[in-house]
């Protein structure tokens, strides 16, 4: 069984993170803060060898993960491979709208007006569910199309012929984070916050379990 260490890096700021705007398949360019969080995070893990980088085929995604990459002092690969597995959830007709409305569309109907409240009475797979359900195309994914599609991700890691032990670099995207702490973080994270943009989140990844190790730091 092949062990990875996994390095989750949420992008950097974008417009629509300032906007509060859902962002999920649509995008918005990197701010200035945006650009600087990925160089921060280059910084960070400059000594860091990676044998390989994922990321999604969004632009703040692939922005974020190159600069990181460029940063490298530890001979690590110099490009990621970009897939659509890694991008964000898909939010439907509610793309580009303002977040605290879509999740009280999602949630009023069942008693709740924020995502928090739905976190804390459920969880954030009821939350996908709900979004589609108040989605009037019902194109936005619910939790098993959410996760139908992100483990075909973990899946290509899986299957990239990696030696054992060794670290992966993935830039990911904020809700994607509270999504796999709240799966596989053991109860141990509050998934009703946000992670940083730029932050780290490390975790291991075997050929049945994927464990988070740290969160947002």
């Amino acid at each position: 069984m092949t062990k990875l260490n996994i390095y989750l890096v949420r992008h950097g700021q974008t417009y629509y993170n300032i906007y509060n705007k859902l962002q999920g398949w649509s995008n918005s360019p990197l701010t200035e803060k945006g650009k600087q969080d990925a160089k921060n995070a280059g910084e960070r893990l400059k000594n860091v060898h990676f044998d390989a980088a994922f990321c999604s085929d969004t632009t703040r995604a692939m922005e974020t993960i190159q600069k990181i990459l460029d940063l490298n002092q530890a001979d690590s690969v110099r490009e990621p491979v970009a897939a659509p597995y890694f991008r964000e959830e898909f939010y439907g007709s509610y793309e580009g709208t303002n977040m605290d409305w879509a999740w009280y569309n999602a949630g009023a109907p069942h008693g709740y007006n924020t995502f928090k409240e739905i976190v804390l009475a459920s969880s954030i797979g009821q939350a996908k569910d709900w979004l589609k359900e108040a989605d009037p195309f019902h194109d936005a994914e619910n939790n098993q199309e959410y996760w139908e599609r992100m483990n075909k991700g973990l899946e290509l890691i899986r299957h990239a012929d990696l030696p054992e032990d060794a670290n992966v670099l993935w830039v990911s995207h904020g809700n994607t984070l509270l999504s796999l702490v709240e799966k596989f973080g053991g109860g141990k994270y509050d998934v009703t916050v946000r992670p940083k943009n730029g932050s780290l989140t490390t975790a291991t990844l075997t050929d049945h379990d994927f464990k988070i190790e740290e969160y947002d730091k």
